[in-house]
């Protein structure tokens, strides 16, 4: 299925590699299901993405609109990070993946770029459709018991190519229902089967394909079986010989009689002979030719490459180049390979075969794969050292940029990234990946001792011991720190020889520690952990120890959001309501949930008050987020309190909290529900300040969205009037008031929302308050990029001859009751780690 809609959506979009990203069972995390047209190994960084990070395939998802970027210029206006990973030209697509409760994943195709001219939105529209398809499929195997969630490594497509039919060729004729093929003679000559022993089913024929095609052989089969045109596509197959032959796959193919496609396909299997032009002229030539296809194996190698390759061409032919050649998967090599895939354009490098042969090596990018010609070479004078010892550091200027793009992306991250662990997940999905890492520890100064914040790759358990360790210790960690100079150890036993009796979690491997200093004051310090011994050049140190700079400061900064924020939650605190008033005949519950981008408070509130013989529920959401929303709220809450308390008619406590907010604040406005309940009658008198419109369910079941006239929001109009709704709540019926943050969602109308609401509430029927609250904000809760708060309060009435109130010990405690729901927020400096992606 996922290799049908990559295939489908590069043809779609007319593009030379895909992807298809999947939510993972990690909230918020995206993971890389299935990639065409490029080799998964020069793609590792990009395998996971988290769908709060300013990328393309996470806006495409939070937003449910596909993102079209027609060249580099416009990709590095909008996501600069993506060009600080891919600084090559090219164009791309990414369409989200959409179902019921909207986005599953992202559709992604690569292009090659149109300067100047944008993207036609019609090519974002078939792509967008492609990734609803793929959503209703995806749905209905979760409707099969099937969870459509992505944990394992990218499964390789290789995209067929387009070629033009064959003079030479056996035939078969697939069925699609059955399975069965039929081949002819020729074919069975060609595979080495007897005319008697020819295959019966497709599956001989897949055993002889490489996995990754046998992929895009289903994928082929189902697109073209729906295909109104007639397309024909080429893959490899290996022959009895070990050589490789085309195969070639076309339909729909009509009945013999001329009737509809009856599900038949048709193929053909080219043999190219062994006395082919092509090879006997490549090998003439005094050069080495080797071919790739886009997934990096080898297709084709002259004798000339295989004598400069110290590997016999035969042995060469259908392996994927890095495995048959380790030397060649040199981190600068892998750079040049993507950049000739990417930007389609010929790249020229020096390549050194161990122990001592030097090669100039040219790639030479198309549609297909990979050309590369090999020559023969001298030492040159300047040789990287990157090249001469891999691993032992950055050399040559086409080296320093493909080692140096990641530090790059770390730091333009590092500005967006707010709080302690978001730093710290920060540096660890960009730092490591860019020097080749496997660990990395962050401890944080805190009264003259570290204390371990973020942790990942370390056995479980090894750092504890190092956890709270005071600055008179000579441990490398601390050292850094008090010297304010970064520690290098090219391999543990050089470790263990500069501190006898330190502890050590492995044999084997490198290590970096760097000084955490912002501003002059410390911060902490960063180790960073290789799993095998490699050098660090003086390029290299350098980078580190200014990215160090990079992450000190931002830790600085996000230690002093921290507090404010711990301020800010603090005075949210005491300004909601900490208990709700007790009154015979109605239960009441509040709940609130704060955003999870930003500043974790908010303007929104709910309050019940008891104004004599009538209760009066109250929500409200004041424009913006972070304390100055935070204090207005207050404000208003108190206001309406004190109108209220002094038996005000509802539309006299709303306009004169209007005049009120518009005296303390004429830039600032807000949105209010108020509606005073008589407990005993169930008479109800209902005004509404800009706000959405509350829901009823009624004691049969049915729930209804109320038309409640109202005016304008608050804080805009002196002289606004707000209408009274008069309306009756009898015995078992549900008032939900709330706030915008729980029916709003990216691309969708907020009416949409308020009907979705409704259906819930009708679904959920009469139960416990707190297990419809539960319920309502399930979904709201699981969100990683919400950015707006929610408030929400509900209202019952008791039934007839109840037995007992069904109020939960949460509807009687305020503070307790939402802080539990929104979750703790970020921890103290010294607070145990957290593992990326877990909110």
């Amino acid at each position: 299925m996922l290799a049908q809609a990559l295939v489908s959506a590069v043809e779609s979009g007319d593009g030379f590699a895909g992807g298809v990203y999947l939510r993972s069972r990690t909230p918020g995390l995206l993971r890389l299901a299935a990639l065409g047209g490029l080799p998964g190994r020069l793609f590792r960084p990009w395998w996971r993405v988290h769908v709060n990070r300013p990328f393309p395939a996470p806006t495409a998802y939070r937003s449910g609109r596909p993102v079209l970027l027609a060249d580099a210029e416009e990709s590095m206006r909008r996501f600069p990070q993506l060009m600080a990973g891919l600084p090559f030209p090219f164009g791309s697509l990414w369409a989200p993946v959409t179902g019921p409760l909207g986005s599953m994943g992202v559709l992604a195709v690569l292009r090659a770029p149109t300067p100047g001219q944008p993207v036609d939105t019609a090519e974002g529209d078939r792509l967008h459709r492609l990734g609803h398809r793929l959503g209703e499929e995806l749905t209905d195997l979760g409707r099969r018991g099937v969870d459509c969630v992505w944990e394992a490594d990218p499964v390789p497509v290789q995209l067929p190519a387009v070629a033009a039919p064959a003079a030479r060729a056996g035939r078969f004729d697939w069925d699609l229902r059955s399975g069965r093929i039929t081949a002819d003679a020729d074919l069975c000559a060609i595979l080495g089967f007897r005319p008697a022993d020819a295959p019966e089913t497709v599956d001989a024929l897949a055993e002889r394909l490489a996995p990754e095609d046998v992929h895009g052989l289903w994928g082929l089969a189902r697109q073209t079986v729906e295909s109104a045109g007639r397309p024909v596509r080429r893959m490899r197959l290996r022959g009895p010989d070990g050589r490789s032959h085309l195969l070639e796959l076309s339909g729909p193919w009509a009945a013999p009689d001329g009737e509809e496609p009856v599900g038949r396909l048709t193929g053909f299997l080219v043999d190219p002979g062994e006395g082919s032009v092509v090879p006997e002229a490549a090998d003439r030539l005094p050069r080495g030719i080797v071919s790739l296809d886009r997934l990096g194996r080898v297709t084709y190698a002259n004798r000339l490459a295989g004598e400069l390759l110290g590997r016999p061409c035969e042995e060469l032919v259908g392996q994927v180049v890095w495995e048959a050649l380790p030397w060649f998967g040199d981190p600068a090599h892998e750079d040049h390979h993507r950049a000739a895939l990417i930007a389609d354009e010929p790249v020229h490098f020096l390549a050194r075969r161990p122990p001592a042969c030097w090669l100039s090596v040219s790639l030479f990018p198309g549609r297909e794969g990979v050309s590369i010609v090999l020559q023969a070479s001298d030492r040159p004078a300047y040789a990287p050292g990157s090249v001469t010892s891999p691993g032992l550091g950055i050399g040559s200027t086409a080296d320093r940029s493909s080692a140096l793009y990641r530090p790059v992306a770390l730091a333009i991250a590092l500005t967006e990234a707010v709080t302690a662990r978001q730093v710290s997940a920060v540096v660890t999905e960009e730092l490591l990946p860019a020097f080749g890492g496997r660990q990395i520890a962050i401890y944080l100064l805190n009264e003259r001792h570290l204390h371990l914040a973020w942790e990942t790759g370390f056995p479980k358990g090894f750092l504890d011991r190092f956890d709270g360790v005071g600055l008179d210790v000579r441990i490398p960690g601390v050292e850094t720190l008090t010297t304010g100079r970064p520690i290098f150890f090219e391999s543990m036993q050089r470790l263990s020889e500069a501190y006898p009796g330190i502890p050590i979690d492995a044999d084997v491997g490198a290590r970096a520690f760097l000084p955490l200093i912002a501003s002059g004051r410390p911060v902490g310090s960063c180790i960073l952990g290789f799993d095998r011994p490699r050098g660090f050049s003086p390029e290299e140190r350098t980078v580190l120890t200014a990215l160090a700079g990079l992450i000190a400061q931002a830790l600085q900064r996000a230690q002093r959001y921290d507090s404010e924020a711990a301020l800010a939650r603090g005075l949210q605190d005491a300004l909601l309501p900490h208990r709700l008033p007790e009154a015979d005949g109605v239960d009441t519950l509040g709940r609130y949930l704060s955003g999870t981008q930003g500043m974790d408070v908010g303007g929104d509130w709910y309050d019940v008050i008891e104004t004599g013989h009538e209760l009066a529920l109250v929500i409200g959401d004041v424009q913006g987020h972070g304390v100055a929303a935070a204090a207005t709220m207050g404000q208003l809450r108190s206001a309406v309190r004190a109108f209220a308390l002094n038996h005000y008619d509802p539309q006299e406590v709303l306009s004169g909290t209007n005049r009120l907010l518009i005296d303390l604040d004429p830039g600032q406005f807000a949105s209010c529900c108020y509606i005073a309940l008589d407990p005993a009658t169930g008479a109800a008198r209902a005004v509404r300040a800009g706000h959405p419109q509350p829901v009823l369910r009624r004691p049969d079941g049915r729930t209804e969205v109320l038309d409640l006239p109202g005016g304008i929001v608050l804080g805009i109009d002196g002289q606004a009037a707000y209408p009274v709704t008069e309306l009756r709540l009898a015995p078992g019926a549900m008032l939900a008031l709330f706030t915008d943050g729980l029916i709003e969602r990216p691309g969708t109308d907020i009416d949409e929302g308020i009907e979705r609401l409704r259906a819930t509430v009708e679904r959920i029927g009469a139960v416990p308050l707190a297990d419809t609250a539960d319920r309502v904000i399930e979904e709201a809760r699981a969100a990683t990029d919400r950015p707006d708060d929610i408030a929400l309060l509900l209202a019952a009435r008791w039934t007839d001859g109840s037995p007992g109130r069904r109020r939960s010990v949460e509807s009687a405690t305020g503070p307790d009751l939402w802080r539990s729901v929104r979750g703790p927020g970020p921890g103290p400096a010294g607070g145990r780690p957290v593992p990326p992606g877990n909110g």
